[in-house]
């Protein structure tokens, strides 16, 4: 028939003169010119990117930003991490404002710093294509030189005080377990497991000042995590308090004098600033926040401690005094988002900050003066970030009483006046928290298409206490998160500002699973959803995600190997209800994605494809876990205007 056809085609092709057209059919439009489709993506059963959005949005897609990355303490330079071509490098800042020379020259992303003390070694660590099987590398003069077996899965965790020693984890030993290595990066030979490890959840946290005992941390879940004490000449470990306690700990530094710091949740909902006794394990608290403190670095003479306090999703500086246990706030800084911290030897603090008028830069402040420094200034595309619209907080009562919250960031309604569509943008985790920060690219949104974007934090998210977190854990409280989104979709839907009957959702990870069970339990609140590297099939999932991490999301999510959990996860998965699933769909997938393997993209668009749906499919070959190259991004952002400009503007 395909040949019959063909042939009737070239009969009637011959028949006609050169140059005649059927009176009946006009001539047809040459297609309009398309973006071109990075070599590295598959783009399958979606339109082409016009080249006319590219260069509308264009601006939005060149604003970059910085992040504090350490201190060089020989001439009291910065280190930065920041993009200039396809990926994020180390470039170095001698001075504040000026000129940012690059040190790492690599196709993937480097993250890394000095070593403290002398300051002779940078360390970076280093993937490919997303896999997360990153290796550890000495780099000098834009020159990698490698430090671990080039084939496991190796975790920079801390340095000794002096700058002699780095601790890290390795799965070198049996590809899942996360063993405890030491090394002197100077050289490579001189690497040592210290410790034999049962999990993929360990970690180094630091070392005593005589470089004897190692301060090791074995997480188990956001709410469960152990410390311990390893000698490390002998290898003798014993734990540091009760294990059978269930106490979570974020954060770990060692004083010259041995005191031991850390923040943690023992006897308070939320985490609080404080030293552990390390014989008996008793944590004394010193921070008296109503919020979480998210980060804190010690001064090197121990008298300082820098912390941040998370306030519902906007960060707040506080500087402690050890001695007096006064405390100071730094209130000359915008609400937004402060990551990075690190005291300088000669006692500037250093750190990140970005909000949603400033894209992501390094800065310092003097405790002393509380003089506050701006080293970078990172271009946002010629676009004024002055502009960019503040979020508030939206709070509701879930299903059950429980007060959930969101941040809404709705467009300037002098420039779009009345109702307006909204997207809905779930994070991942589930242990994570959509904070106040800048926006990027999605500012065209709010600020040229007057698209409001919603950020819910729904139960199991952090910064809202120990108790908040635990609340959806396990396949049986599972979907209360989805009943939460439900009923935050509504009260965003009530905002005078909002076109309830255009509401888009998106997310990534497990806000992808969130999309997908939005997909199917709430369409009829939804226009589309937009999911990336997405969870479809809990069972799947756990059966495939990469060893080292199926324990760890086991008592999140549950264990597939015990029938009762598996048959609930089977039931609660999106895949099971793929049939309900009738409003369109886009999938971004990144083929290297040790976390949610590509085949949960791949079987949860076959399904939806196989009953008739509408579910379009990006692929990238050089991609893991979300996209960091800048062409994949990029294009990925275009696609995604297109699907929410057909399936949102549209309607």
């Amino acid at each position: 028939m395909r040949h019959a056809r063909l042939i009737a085609l070239l009969l009637a092709t011959a028949a006609a003169p050169l140059g005649a057209q059927n009176p009946a059919e006009p001539p047809a439009s040459p297609p309009a010119p398309a973006v071109p489709v990075p070599a590295a993506l598959t783009a399958e059963a979606m339109p082409p990117v016009p080249l006319e959005l590219a260069a509308r949005v264009r601006p939005y897609l060149e604003s970059r930003g910085a992040g504090f990355a350490g201190w060089d303490p020989n001439t009291r330079a910065v280190l930065i991490s920041t993009r200039f071509a396809n990926v994020s490098q180390l470039h170095r800042v001698a001075m504040p404002m000026g000129a940012r020379t690059q040190l790492s020259f690599e196709a993937e992303p480097v993250s890394g710093g000095y070593s403290p003390g002398k300051g002779d070694v940078i360390v970076v660590s280093k993937d490919r294509g997303g896999d997360e099987y990153y290796q550890l590398h000495a780099l000098k003069d834009g020159r990698l030189t490698l430090l671990t077996d080039g084939k496991s899965r190796n975790q920079l965790n801390s340095w000794s005080s002096d700058g002699q020693l780095i601790g890290f984890t390795s799965t070198r030993r049996n590809g899942v377990d996360s063993d405890i290595y030491v090394m002197d990066p100077r050289d490579p030979a001189s690497a040592r497991m210290v410790h034999e490890s049962q999990g993929g959840g360990w970690a180094v946290t630091g070392f005593s000042p005589d470089k004897r005992t190692a301060y090791l941390a074995d997480y188990r879940s956001v709410q469960d995590v152990d410390l311990y004490m390893l000698d490390i000449a002998s290898g003798k470990m014993a734990a540091i308090g009760d294990r059978t306690k269930e106490i979570a700990y974020t954060g770990f530094a060692v004083a010259p004098d041995g005191t031991l710091w850390a923040t943690s949740d023992e006897g308070s909902d939320f985490q609080q600033l404080g030293r552990i006794d390390p014989f008996t394990g008793s944590f004394t608290p010193v921070s008296r926040e109503k919020w979480d403190v998210d980060g804190f670095d010690l001064s090197d003479d121990g008298k300082t401690i820098a912390y941040v306090v998370n306030e519902a999703g906007f960060d707040r500086l506080r500087i402690l005094d050890v001695a007096s246990g006064k405390v100071k706030r730094v209130d000359n800084l915008p609400a937004g988002n402060i990551g990075g911290l690190e005291i300088a030897p000669w006692g500037e603090i250093g750190f990140s900050f970005n909000g949603a008028r400033s894209a992501s830069d390094v800065w310092s402040l003097d405790p002393k003066s509380m003089k506050l420094t701006r080293w970078t200034q990172s271009e946002t595309g010629g676009l004024d970030p002055n502009v960019n619209v503040e979020p508030r907080i939206l709070t509701t009562k879930s299903f059950d009483g429980l007060e959930v919250s969101g941040l809404l960031y709705l467009p300037d309604p002098a420039k779009f006046p009345g109702k307006r569509p909204l997207i809905v943008d779930i994070h991942g985790g589930p242990e994570g928290q959509s904070t106040a920060g800048f926006m990027g690219p999605d500012n065209y949104f709010l600020n040229e298409l007057g698209v409001g974007i919603f950020l819910p934090n729904v139960r199991g998210s952090t910064g809202y206490g120990k108790t908040f977190v635990s609340l959806d854990n396990g396949p049986f409280k599972r979907e209360d998160s989805v009943k939460d989104m439900a009923a935050l979709i509504d009260a965003a839907g009530k905002d005078p500002a909002v076109d309830a009957s255009s509401i888009g959702l998106t997310g990534g990870s497990y806000g992808g699973y969130m999309c997908y069970a939005a997909a199917v339990q709430l369409k009829e609140k939804l226009a589309a959803t937009q999911c990336t590297v997405a969870i479809s099939n809990f069972v799947s999932f756990l059966e495939n995600t990469n060893p080292y991490r199926q324990d760890l999301r086991r008592v999140e999510y549950g264990d597939e190997r015990v029938p009762e959990q598996r048959a609930k996860l089977t039931e609660i998965s999106p895949l099971t209800r793929v049939a309900e699933i009738t409003k369109p769909m886009f999938v971004i997938t990144g083929a290297n994605d040790p976390r949610v393997p590509k085949s949960e993209a791949d079987q949860m668009v076959a399904a939806i494809r196989k009953n008739g749906g509408e579910a379009w499919h990006l692929i990238a070959a050089d991609e893991g876990h979300g996209f960091r190259k800048k062409a994949n991004s990029e294009y990925s952002f275009l696609a995604q205007l297109v699907f929410w400009e057909k399936h949102l503007l549209e309607k």
